[in-house]
Parts: C-alpha cells; structure tokens; sequence
C-alpha cells in the first residue's frame, strides 16, 4: 500500500517568504504617490499640466489594452503598470508641450520597450524613461522649450530678487532659461551680453532660488515641481519597503559629491550652493525615487543597487557638466539599465555551503 505524503512534508517552488503586497496594490500605491507632486504641478503650471498628464495615462492603457488582445494576452491594464508609465513620462515633459508628442512617447513606451518585451517583468529598459528618449530625439525643439512663464516672464522662479544691471534682452534671455540650463550656460550668457559671471551669480544664486527649487514653484518639466513632495513620497516607499534605500542614497549622494569636487577644484567661490541647486534642479529626484528604483530593471543584491546608484550619478554628473544635455538623469538610468546583467553576473551570491 502506498505510503500517503503528508501535506506538511510538501516543499512549493521558491519564493517561501512572501509580503502581503501584490504586483497589482504595489502599482497602485506608487500610482497614488505620485498623484502629489503631479497635483502640485497643476497648482503651478495650470490646467496644461493635467492634460498632458492624463493624455499619457490613457494613451497607455489605450496601448496596453490594445496590444494584448493583439498578442492574445490575459488583458492586465489594471494593474497599475502603464498608469505610472503614463504618469512618469507625463511629468517627464515640459507643461506646455503640444499633447501628441507625450501621448507618442507614452504609446511607444508602453508597446515597443513593455509589451513586444514580454510585458510586465520581462523589459528591460525603463518604459517610461525609453519613451522619452524617443520623444527627444524626435522633437528635441519641443523638448527643451514650451516651460512655463511665471508673471514676471520669468522660467526661473516665481518671486526674483532683482535684475541686477541687466539690459532687458538679457534679462529675457537669461530668466527664460531654466536653472540647469544657467548653470550650464553661465559663462556663454555672460560672454554673449557682456557681463561677468559674477553678475550672474549675484543675480541667480541666492536663497528664494534655492527656496523655490525645494518647495517646487520654479521652472522645468512638470514632474520637477516640489522636490519636497517627491522626497517625501520617496520615504514613504521605503518606509512600506516598496524601495529600498541604496539606489536613492547612492544615485543622489554621488551626484551631489562629483559637482561639489568639481566646483571646488575649479576654485569656484560657491561650490556648496551650486551642488545644491544641482541637486534639487531638474529630475534628479524623481528618478532616483521612482525610475531608478523600478524592480523589473534594477540590479538583485544590495551591492549590485548601490553600484547601480553610483553609476547613474557619475553619468547624470557628466552630461550634465561636459555634456550636450543640461540633463543627464534618462540617459543615465537607461545606461545603466543596460548595465544590470553585468552587475548581476559580479555581484552573484554564493551558493551555500560553498
């Protein structure tokens, strides 16, 4: 008679230890956390940021949906996946652009780099993150202009201390500059209109700046409002261990270290302020938080993420300073999306007991 097998003795196929959190309450709770510095977007830039937004949220379940009953696909679009796709690529953009290009890149996004890779799990590439390198390369003119004028026609920041002794061409020229962007171009501003870099500075570095960048009432695309918000929301991830904390310390810490070095070499009479303005300016934070830290394209172990953080910070910090781009935070997390198998293969754990 044959022995019967105790339930208890039954071993199931790893993982054994699970968290009461599915891929579907994970999506949606990033989902919900980006929902506040989106919504203070709207608060800053207007009733545009919303539009284009949600033209990217729907144009990527459009997409989804369409390319699983294509494919033959168990229809998925609910679970959250391609509404933050549309969502980071939404904030990715300045808030004034035309809506087809953002809802191109979202449909691209979602199709190319998500579904013709195997859908959720199998890309390898940050969907959101590809599809705005597409529309760059598209529409570069698009991309880098349509920012939003605050009242004093200023790209900057809402409240400007003063003028300085600029004329008003230069001063048009400059305020309409976004603050990676004067930081990059400084010295070729001061060249074209004759002034120092000094006068600039003067003009440009002072604690309203650094107040705005902080607290999000300050130029750029709609995602790099409030750094504040962004930041909390990123704790909040950590806090319910959605993410962890290696790729955002690592990512941000080497970027802040590499521009302080620099500056400070440089014999630069501030190189704290502009490490700082650098790190609060443009979309440093929202990557670090929520592209970089994306599971599916993101190192295993925990010195294979930090090794991840360190190289998007390195790369951000060099296009940035030496670059084409006065941003460098796509191109440095895909690089290093593609870098991930290498990173995996290095830092491979043992096998026990060997």
């Amino acid at each position: 008679m044959p022995q019967v097998q105790e339930k208890s003795d039954l071993i199931s196929s790893p993982p054994h230890i699970k968290s009461g959190d599915s891929v579907k309450s994970i999506m949606w709770t990033v989902a919900a956390v980006l929902m506040f510095p989106a919504a203070f977007s709207v608060y800053i830039f207007g009733l545009q940021a919303t539009l284009v937004t949600g033209v990217c949220v729907i144009s990527g379940i459009a997409a989804e949906f369409l390319c699983q009953i294509l494919m033959r696909r168990k229809i998925k679009v609910l679970d959250g996946s391609s509404v933050i796709t549309g969502l980071l690529l939404g904030m990715s953009v300045p808030p004034h652009i035309p809506l087809w290009i953002p809802a191109l890149g979202t449909v691209f996004a979602v199709v190319v780099f998500k579904e013709f890779f195997g859908g959720l799990g199998a890309n390898i590439f940050n969907p959101a993150l590809a599809g705005r390198a597409f529309i760059m390369l598209l529409q570069p003119l698009e991309m880098s202009s349509n920012w939003h004028l605050f009242p004093n026609g200023s790209v900057i920041a809402n409240k400007l201390v003063t003028a300085g002794n600029f004329t008003s061409e230069a001063f048009l020229s400059i305020t309409g500059a976004t603050p990676l962007t004067i930081l990059k171009n400084g010295e070729k501003f001061a060249l074209d209109y004759n002034f120092s870099i000094e006068n600039i500075y003067d003009f440009f570095i002072t604690n309203n700046i650094l107040q705005s960048l902080i607290i999000g009432n300050a130029g750029g695309c709609i995602g790099e409002t409030s750094a504040l918000l962004i930041f909390a929301g990123g704790l909040f991830l950590m806090w319910r261990k959605i993410i962890s904390w290696h790729i955002p310390v690592s990512f941000i810490g080497t970027m802040a270290l590499a521009a302080y070095i620099y500056y400070y070499n440089t014999g630069n009479p501030l190189p704290g302020f502009l490490t700082l303005i650098h790190v609060f300016s443009g979309g440093l934070f929202l990557g670090a938080f929520f592209m970089a830290t994306d599971t599916v394209t993101t190192p295993l172990s925990a010195r294979g993420l930090i090794v991840f953080g360190i190289g998007c910070g390195l790369i951000t910090f060099l296009i940035r300073i030496i670059g084409g781009y006065t941003e460098g935070v796509m191109f440095a997390i895909l690089f290093m999306n593609a870098m991930v198998p290498l990173i995996d293969r290095l830092f491979k754990p043992k096998v026990f007991g060997v």
